[in-house]
C-alpha cells in the first residue's frame, strides 16, 4: 500500500493559479511513477499529467499543456501539480495516483489513488 494524501485545492478565479501537492508514505517513492487525474461532476475521470520515478520524463494531456506543470521531490516523497491560467472547465476533484513502475504507464495502470482535492474555478 502507498497512502496518498492530496492538498492545495480551493476556490480561485479564472486566470488564477493553484499548486496541488500529493504526499506519499513509503521509502521507495522514486520507484513509482506518479500521475494526476481529475473528475468533474457527471464526467469520466481523465488523465491530466504524469511523471516518471526519476522525474526525467513527463506527460501531459493536451488541454493542460503550457498551463500545468508536474514535478516531484523524491526526498520528500511528494508530487506537485502547478496549475496556471485556470479556466472554469478545470473545475474538478483532482486525484493523484501511483504506479509500480519507474516509467510513465498508461492511464489505466495506476495502482494506488488518493481521495482527491476539490478545485473550483469561478468565471
Amino acid at each position: 500500500q502507498v497512502p496518498l494524501v492530496e492538498s492545495g485545492g480551493g476556490l480561485v478565479q479564472a486566470g488564477g493559479s493553484l499548486r496541488l501537492s500529493c504526499a506519499a508514505s513509503g521509502r521507495t517513492f522514486n520507484s513509482y511513477a506518479m500521475g494526476w487525474f481529475r473528475q468533474a461532476p457527471g464526467k469520466e475521470r481523465e488523465f491530466v499529467a504524469a511523471i516518471s520515478g526519476s522525474g526525467g520524463l513527463r506527460s501531459y494531456a493536451d488541454f493542460v499543456k503550457g498551463r500545468f506543470t508536474i514535478s516531484r521531490d523524491n526526498a520528500k516523497s511528494t508530487v506537485f501539480l502547478q496549475m496556471n491560467t485556470l479556466k472554469p472547465d478545470d473545475t474538478a476533484v483532482y486525484h493523484c495516483a501511483a504506479a509500480r513502475s519507474s516509467r510513465i504507464p498508461g492511464p489505466g495502470a495506476y495502482d494506488y489513488w488518493g481521495q482527491g482535492t476539490q478545485v473550483t474555478v469561478s468565471s
